[in-house]
């Protein structure tokens, strides 16, 4: 049994937009319902989503947990798999819950004052990347990334908004979890050189959509929510 840290953060309070330029930082929980020290930090990500607009927090719940007699209605092994891409790119070990803020910072909760220095340091190096538009009509979704500098994956992403279940096996047996922003749906639908794309893909599950544009080392270039 992997012995694993306790995710727990102060969040600072909501920081408006400095311009409608200025996209949110994405705020990835890496968790699970399996594990007993996630839901402290599912708990901060119920608080992220629902008070400081400055972010964008998605929980992605990883499958590597599911050995245990509970099977997390909610893990995928896309989230399993970006972890660990993550972790080769950081240097850092895979494990939960782990906080990684803009793709290139990541924290351990219990050191509060690394995750708040992680999203603080994310905010002020957010500069204007190339402009965005993110629209869903129907089964189907369009996104446009304008022209601007460098090259990046286009990733879509669906999430809930809010679960709460009941957990019947693992380490969190008789508790019942809150979460947020729970991500359903995970996929590269493009790739950005540079010039104008635009790009027409599946509507993936989950009630809301959001939009990635990533380099490969992990720098987010644009990040947007559908209307």
């Amino acid at each position: 049994m992997p012995r694993l840290p306790l995710l727990c953060l102060l969040i600072a309070a909501p920081v408006a937009f400095a311009t409608a330029a200025t996209r949110p930082v994405v705020v990835e929980l890496f968790t699970s319902e399996s594990c007993s020290s996630c839901p402290p930090a599912d708990a901060i990500l119920v608080d992220l989503a629902r008070h400081d607009p400055s972010v964008l927090p998605l929980g992605f719940h990883v499958d590597y947990w599911n050995y245990l007699n509970w099977h997390d209605p909610y893990s995928s092994h896309a989230a399993t798999t970006r972890q660990r891409a993550y972790a080769a790119a950081l240097g850092s070990e895979v494990y939960t819950p782990q906080l990684v803020v803009d793709g290139r910072h990541q924290a351990v909760g219990s050191d509060r004052s690394a995750v708040l220095a992680a999203i603080q340091t994310a905010r002020a190096a957010v500069t204007e990347g190339p402009p965005v538009t993110l629209a869903a009509s129907g089964d189907h979704v369009t996104i446009h990334v304008g022209p601007g500098f460098g090259m990046g994956q286009v990733l879509l992403v669906g999430f809930d908004a809010a679960h709460t279940t009941a957990i019947g096996g693992g380490e969190n047996t008789g508790r019942t979890l809150d979460e947020a922003n729970i991500v359903r749906g995970f996929q590269q639908v493009g790739q950005w050189r540079g010039t104008a794309l635009d790009v027409t893909a599946a509507r993936p599950v989950g009630e809301h959509l959001a939009m990635i544009l990533q380099t490969d080392d992990g720098h987010i270039l644009a990040a947007q929510l559908a209307p």
